[in-house]
């Protein structure tokens, strides 16, 4: 979901994007995330066939909330690790 934050993009964007997701995991994953509310796929007529994902208003909230966390993260893992060892 965070590599949807602030943008538009293709399945074949998003997938460049994410290492190491199938394409059967990323489109269920899409699928998923459009029935619960936070990403809308756009489909043109056109050929080739053309599609777009971009996160609904719940979905940039809840990334924008996911980006938090992570940097959270990166900036206390040592700490967090270390912790876990001293047990």
């Amino acid at each position: 979901m965070l590599v949807l934050k602030d943008k538009v993009l293709r399945f074949s964007e998003i997938r460049r994007s994410i290492d190491r997701i199938s394409e059967r995991m990323l489109t269920q994953t899409l699928q998923n995330l459009e029935k619960d509310g936070m990403l809308i796929r756009t489909s043109y007529n056109s050929v080739p066939p053309h599609v777009d994902y971009r996160l609904t208003e719940y979905g940039q909230q809840a990334s924008s909330k996911i980006a938090d966390l992570v940097g959270w993260l990166e900036e206390n893992l040592v700490g967090i690790l270390n912790s876990s060892v001293d047990k």
